[in-house]
């Protein structure tokens, strides 16, 4: 979405005044409202943008920390077995007696 005016744009813009025209002061401090209300959405719109970007760099990185993650359940398994076998060949049947 592209919007149309910026903050700096509703400050600079001034109204001709016609016969019966409108109160310059009301119309100045509705301006002013609508100016701090662009630069908070700015400011939110800048905010979101960024977080929208970090959650889709985390969303790429995610499948690669999975394909990088050991398989600890058979490791641990296996480191397991081979110990439980080298005590075995090392001790002997001393320890299962």
């Amino acid at each position: 979405m592209e919007m149309k005016l910026k903050a700096s744009d509703i400050l600079e813009k001034e109204f001709k005044t016609g016969l019966r025209g409108y109160n310059q002061e009301e119309v100045d401090m509705f301006l002013d409202d609508i100016i701090q209300d662009y630069e908070a959405f700015e400011k939110q719109i800048s905010q979101l943008q960024l977080e929208n970007k970090q959650l889709k760099e985390e969303l790429t990185e995610v499948p690669k920390r999975v394909q990088q993650a050991p398989q600890t359940g058979a490791t641990n398994f296996d480191i397991l077995k081979r110990l439980s076998h080298l005590e075995k060949h090392v001790f002997g049947n001393k320890l299962y007696e």
